[in-house]
């Protein structure tokens, strides 16, 4: 897995694509759906947040480095509390929860999100609620944030769930690996058999 030293290093060199698609390699929720889709659209914000989560898990939290990587990741925080989009606003609150976070970045983040929530309880892809639910942009927010009490109470965990239960047969491949990891995160089970998953392999 990538060092302090080299997320350093790239972020200085401002090679925000390396950054993620070195982070991003050794991660369950690793595809190319997410690798082509985060390195067109989030750029330099998704790869704050998926450096501080990496920062995290290195006990690294309280570095120089983390301090630049937060406050890109605030400055980037759009009037309505979200990220350009809900997958990127989940992302980015995950990294702002690292080290016991909270703040109103975070309240405003996941308010975006809750508000962004179908009444079928899973999200768009885009920050507008009139687009048709993605069920890997909804995996991928239940992977992120599924195990945080904070998002379990803001946003509609259970009809979320419900959904995901219900469709479970008919999902695409990538939706189903992000559902199954984001399943034993939050507690459910699933009807497909899965493969264990590693405790290094898992944003903690």
């Amino acid at each position: 897995m990538i060092t302090l030293r080299q997320i350093q290093r790239l972020w200085d060199a401002r090679k925000y694509r390396h950054v993620m698609q070195d982070l991003l390699a050794a991660r369950v929720e690793s595809s190319p759906r997410l690798a082509s889709y985060l390195s067109v659209s989030a750029g330099r914000t998704a790869a704050a947040a998926l450096a501080l989560i990496r920062l995290d898990e290195l006990d690294q939290a309280h570095t120089p480095l983390a301090a630049t990587l937060l406050r890109c990741i605030i400055a980037s925080q759009g009037t309505d509390g979200g990220w350009d989009d809900p997958l990127l606003c989940s992302l980015c609150v995950r990294a702002l929860l690292t080290a016991r976070g909270q703040g109103l970045a975070i309240d405003r983040g996941l308010k975006s999100l809750a508000n962004l929530q179908k009444p079928e309880g899973i999200w768009p892809a885009e920050s507008l609620r009139r687009m048709p639910a993605d069920s890997f942009v909804s995996a991928f927010i239940l992977l992120q944030l599924g195990g945080f009490e904070l998002f379990r109470n803001t946003v509609r965990l259970d009809d979320a769930v419900r959904w995901f239960e219900k469709n479970e047969p008919v999902l695409d491949g990538e939706s189903t690996k992000l559902w199954t990891h984001a399943a034993l995160r939050i507690g459910v089970a699933t009807r497909r058999p899965h493969q264990r998953v590693s405790a290094i392999s898992m944003w903690s």
